[in-house]
This record gives C-alpha cells, sequence and structure tokens, in this order.
C-alpha cells in the first residue's frame, strides 16, 4: 500500500466521521424542533434515530423522511410523552413528601428519582427501536427488560441525558444539538445489543 493510498483511506475515514458527528448535530436540531409541542418527545426521538440508522445504512434520508417519521411515531408515541409527564408530576408529589417532612420521605423520594431515571431510559431505548407500524406498547415493555438487563448501555444513555441537561443549564442553545449525540448514543446501544 503506497503511502498516498493510507492517505486517501485516513481521509476518507475521517470525512465518514465528521460527516456523522455533524449528521447527529443536525438531527439533534430536528429532534428539538419536532418535540417543542413537549408531547412529541418520544416520537421526535424515534423519527432521529430511525433517520441516523438510514445515514449509518448508507440509505437516502433527509427532513422530509424525517418529518414523515415524526407523524407516524406520534400516532401512538403522544401518549407515551404524556406518560413522561404523569410519572415527572409523580415525582414532584414524591418530593413534596421529601419535603414535608413525612416517615419515609426521604426513601420514596429517592425510589421515585429511580424510577424516573428508568423509565426515560427504557423510552428513549424504546424509540431507538421504532419502525413504522410498530406499537409503542410492545416496544416499551422490550425496552424496560432491556433498561435491566444491559446496565452499561442504560448508564451511557443516562450519562447522555445528564449531559444534555447540564448543556442546558450552562448554555441552553447548546443542548439542542447534543439531543442528537444521545440519538447516536441509543442507536450504537441498541445496534451494540443486536450485535451480541
Amino acid at each position: 500500500m503506497t503511502t498516498k493510498t493510507r492517505t486517501v483511506e485516513r481521509r476518507s475515514r475521517f470525512m465518514d466521521r465528521f460527516g456523522l458527528f455533524s449528521e447527529c448535530l443536525l438531527t439533534g436540531v430536528w429532534i428539538a424542533v419536532a418535540a417543542l409541542p413537549l408531547l412529541t418527545f418520544p416520537a421526535a426521538f424515534a423519527a432521529g434515530t430511525r433517520h441516523l440508522r438510514r445515514h449509518l445504512a448508507g440509505e437516502h434520508g433527509g427532513l422530509r423522511e424525517f418529518v414523515t417519521d415524526a407523524r407516524a411515531a406520534a400516532r401512538g408515541g403522544w401518549l407515551v410523552g404524556v406518560s413522561v409527564w404523569a410519572a415527572g408530576a409523580l415525582l414532584l408529589l414524591d418530593l413534596s413528601a421529601v419535603q414535608a417532612g413525612l416517615p419515609g420521605g426521604p426513601f420514596v423520594g429517592a425510589v421515585g428519582i429511580l424510577a424516573l431515571i428508568g423509565y426515560l431510559v427504557a423510552v428513549v431505548r424504546a424509540a431507538a427501536c421504532w419502525e413504522p407500524g410498530v406499537s409503542w406498547r410492545i416496544l416499551l415493555a422490550a425496552a424496560g427488560r432491556r433498561t435491566v438487563r444491559d446496565p452499561a448501555g442504560s448508564l451511557l444513555l443516562v450519562c447522555g441525558m445528564a449531559v444534555v441537561v447540564l448543556s442546558g443549564a450552562l448554555v441552553l442553545p447548546l443542548a439542542v444539538p447534543v439531543v442528537g449525540a444521545v440519538a447516536a448514543a441509543a442507536t450504537a446501544v441498541e445496534a451494540r445489543r443486536l450485535a451480541r
């Protein structure tokens, strides 16, 4: 192999990786815009991860396909969005018990926080596996099992969500493209599971 061939190969790998990175950032913007109604976050995330899977497979896909996927995922995904908000409301109720000084309040608060984090991971994992026509109920049940059985993948997603929150706390616009990195992480976690 000549020096010129190695240089071209190295440059090609760099461009492929940079292209994936930029696609993740763009996907994060699309997800954030599609999730503005708040209840559509699971559907937007599902469309984003499906877009990244298409990109990795070398298939054509752009904003039009993303919008089509987001609409299809929203048909059942909005109920998942409502359930996330309901879980958040239950957590606030638990935390108010902690603040009121009720017996066992700190334990209930800790369990509530862990349960909400686990549920968010399951929602993200379910969205990463979404395909048109697949029931969200089936996806969530399978994602719940994977959340428990694959602690390393779940921890990666928790860390990704923490980065989004911290980015948003420091510079709010920075959190938008970081969501795309979490979508890429969810895609990678699920691809790793399938490869085993």
